[in-house]
């Protein structure tokens, strides 16, 4: 801790998307200060210079190496260096270390690789991540589509479910490829990894956890969008329920969460992006229950999520430094 009782924070892989929202986030946290943001490709640069509209909000630089010292080491690392980087690092990690792990990728998210890696779903988990060092924070689709299906794993009430979730370009990564490039994605619309995506995995995992005789049968379109931003999730599955005895399950599991709002209206991304919010909706179709999510997937789903986790590790209130301004128009 610092000298006046704040986390000290240190930022590997810093110049990224994710990075640059948590940055966003915590230069604003009222108990945590980041120490150092880790960037091979742009040390000695002012962290501006990856992440524009920070200019004028942090003097940080950028800096060659993880300050990871017995005397300087954080009291928590934020790991966005991408997928595969994590594992290495932290195997590389010196055994003096003893602060908390957050890895925004996907190293230890399933539990054939995880470790002591604690999966970082807070409206699943957080008796676990309260006593946790390691996390493994979630993929952005798998936030919104498990969100979408806790209530019902919680009463063992799911059989084939089916998916289609359409997400932002800022979901691809910040490095560029044909499918990024804005001459491509603009006033475009197509699928990708039908059936396949890497979510699926973890997804499954969380169920088969909460929902002993699910039986992992997903079916899940992910949509490519022409906007930079947000996901939103169409979920639905064969349900015996009567609306009203379903909207109230929703409503009743998500009670106590600062961050999930079960509503009856049509949701819309716009309601949560640059937010931590999911916002669902719930609604009975034949015999058909359909649920709706909406989160940002830079935010909930990922980087405020993480710093979700952050606080609950430090036994802070989870939605400290994360009320946050949704940008309406």
């Amino acid at each position: 801790m610092t000298p006046d009782g704040k986390i000290k924070v240190g930022i590997v892989g810093a110049a990224g998307y994710t990075a640059g929202e948590l940055l966003r986030i915590l230069v604003n946290h009222p108990r945590a200060e980041v120490v150092f943001a880790q960037s091979g490709s742009h040390a000695g640069e002012p962290v501006w210079a990856a992440h524009a509209d920070l200019l004028g909000e942090t003097k940080l630089r950028f800096v060659a190496n993880a300050a990871i010292g017995a005397e300087d080491a954080p009291d928590v690392l934020f790991l966005c260096s991408g997928h595969g980087k994590a594992k290495p690092f932290v195997e590389a990690l010196p055994e003096s270390y003893k602060g908390a792990i957050i890895d925004l990728g996907n190293d230890f998210r399933l539990a054939a690789d995880a470790g002591d890696f604690v999966y970082g779903l807070p409206e699943a988990f957080k008796d676990k991540i309260k006593k946790a060092k390691h996390i493994a924070n979630p993929g952005c689709f798998a936030t919104s589509i498990q969100l979408a299906l806790l209530p019902m794993a919680a009463l063992n009430k799911l059989p084939e479910i089916h998916v289609t979730g359409i997400t932002g370009s800022t979901g691809a990564g910040q490095a560029p490829s044909e499918t990024t490039h804005f001459s491509w994605r603009s006033d475009n619309l197509s699928v990708y990894k039908a059936f396949t995506h890497q979510h699926l995995g973890e997804i499954g995992e969380t169920l088969k956890t909460m929902a002993p005789d699910y039986s992992g049968e997903m079916n899940f379109v992910p949509v490519r969008g022409d906007f930079a931003r947000g996901i939103l999730s169409s979920v639905y599955f064969d349900c015996d329920l009567p609306e009203e005895a379903a909207v109230q399950i929703y409503k009743d599991y998500y009670k106590d969460e600062p961050f999930v709002h079960v509503i009856d209206t049509n949701p819309d991304m716009k309601m949560v992006v640059n937010t931590n919010k999911c916002v669902l909706n719930v609604r009975k179709h034949g015999r058909k229950l359909h649920v709706i999510s909406v989160i940002d997937n830079l935010v909930k789903g990922a980087s405020g999520q993480a710093v979700q986790n952050m606080n609950l590790i430090f036994g802070l209130p989870e939605d400290t430094g994360l009320h946050l301004k949704a940008t309406r128009f």
